[in-house]
């Protein structure tokens, strides 16, 4: 959705309020505010700005120039519309059940307030190191061991280590880009910075301004960018009309065969997503908001570092066939790692029409776009928490070292208001994923190809 001349309207705590173009040009989230324009943001908004004084202060100064009853929006919000079609579910909620969701959501943030589940206590060493100071050591010496194995002439073992090291530090800029491990949001930003842009090479705004918008229109078609994925891969009809180009139309009569072809695409994640953050990073000092243009050089000098060490690293390796097998590993490795994640998480459920009502309720978005990973010790570590999916979509800021403990409550939650709560194990829920995927190739096959072919024909 696109900015307008005359600002948005957005609906928190019940009450319409009206955000400049000027307000949206210096909101430090970028253009996610503008995907809830004419919608109800406010357990959107609290989830995003759990711990922000400053939000907060700007809010009761916008609730103060709310309109009243006539002249707000409630009854366009009603009358959003669903249309069942491949992979695309409709939402049936009514507005009482609606209501009854909202209300037991509510108690389940202030339940989750009220046991401390949104700091960080939980230690290791008895107590003396606070979590995320753990997480952090630790993972930075999974690099350590990446460039002592390389000393040891341990080329390719340096790799795949260095593949699973970008990996971890994957998931600990995603913890700082959602203001996870400390109250003070400048200092998170300082660490995901580093993190993010020196430490793993993707820039930190690029990560923030793509997932913040994930996470407010998660599976929303024409919303969230994650499950556009055209034009190697299709989930819904809708992705079809952007292919216009006779290049992309040449690749069309790929999608047949997607799902044989994705598991193989995997790995090239990594590839796509530097490419993203590096022209995201690169023209930052020309954004319409105030808050990447001013973080432009720090982002910009990040990634110069970053890639820096990169090439000095490969630049040490005694043969060419060496880097290139080195920077493939490494990289497609940690794209491998990276991947496997993020796609089982949402590409496996269903998704929404653009205009779905389902916007308006935010624990239902969540919850039903959103598939659990089986949890283990291993696995909690492997998958950076993110095996806690549905929890964390609810509550993107809580600590990652809390997430199980919410699970409980979660559960218990989604059977009072009878909303599925979906968690499996790995290789069904990527199977489901395929099974997406081959919906889509065969109406490809059917709908589209076939009726091309008999066009030509009569032609």
């Amino acid at each position: 959705m696109g900015l307008k001349t005359q600002g948005i309207r957005i609906r928190v705590d019940g009450k319409w309020m009206h955000l400049s173009d000027e307000m949206i040009h210096n909101h430090p989230g970028g253009n996610v505010i503008t995907q809830y324009a004419n919608a109800d943001a406010t357990h959107m908004f609290h989830a995003f700005h759990e711990g922000s004084g400053m939000a907060y202060k700007q809010l009761e100064i916008l609730k103060k120039q709310a309109w009243d009853k006539s002249e707000d929006l409630e009854e366009y919000i009603k009358k959003r519309d669903d249309k069942i079609d491949v992979n695309v579910s409709t939402y049936d909620i009514t507005i009482e059940q609606e209501k009854n969701i909202t209300q037991r959501f509510e108690q389940l943030r202030q339940d989750v307030h009220r046991l401390g589940l949104m700091e960080a206590k939980e230690g290791v060493r008895a107590g003396k190191i606070m979590y995320y100071y753990f997480k952090m050591v630790s993972t930075m010496s999974i690099m350590l061991l990446a460039f002592v194995l390389q000393y040891q002439q341990w080329y390719l073992l340096s790799a795949c280590v260095m593949a699973v090291c970008w990996q971890q530090l994957g998931w600990m800029t995603h913890e700082f880009c959602h203001h996870q491990p400390f109250k003070n949001r400048r200092q998170n930003d300082r660490f995901g910075l580093f993190f993010g842009n020196i430490a793993q090479g993707f820039a930190s705004d690029w990560w923030k301004d793509k997932h913040n918008t994930h996470h407010a229109t998660t599976n929303m078609i024409d919303h969230d960018g994650d499950i556009d994925l055209a034009p190697l891969i299709t989930f819904v009809p809708a992705d079809l009309l952007k292919y216009k180009e006779p290049f992309e139309k040449a690749i069309l009569k790929l999608i047949p065969y997607q799902h044989l072809y994705y598991t193989a695409m995997l790995p090239v994640l990594r590839f796509s997503w530097l490419a993203q953050s590096l022209q995201f990073a690169f023209v930052q000092n020309k954004s319409k908001f105030r808050q990447y243009r001013e973080n432009a050089f720090d982002q910009q000098l990040g990634l110069v570092i970053h890639w820096g060490w990169v090439l000095f690293q490969l630049y040490l390796l005694p043969s060419w066939p060496l880097r290139i097998a080195y920077f493939l590993i490494s990289q497609a490795g940690s794209g491998f790692l990276i991947a496997h994640v993020v796609t089982f998480n949402h590409n496996s459920v269903d998704k929404y029409p653009a205009n779905s009502r389902i916007l308006n309720n935010f624990a239902a978005l969540q919850i039903l776009t959103t598939r659990n990973m089986t949890p283990s010790p291993f696995i909690d570590w492997l998958w950076g928490g993110l095996n806690y999916q549905v929890e964390h979509h609810l509550f993107p800021t809580m600590p990652r070292c809390n997430l199980n403990k919410c699970s409980v409550l979660v559960k218990q939650f989604c059977k009072d208001t009878s909303l599925e709560y979906l968690c499996d194990d790995f290789f069904v829920g990527y199977g489901l994923n395929l099974e997406q995927l081959e919906k889509m190739a065969k109406h490809v096959e059917v709908n589209v190809l076939e009726e091309e072919d008999e066009h030509r024909t009569r032609g």
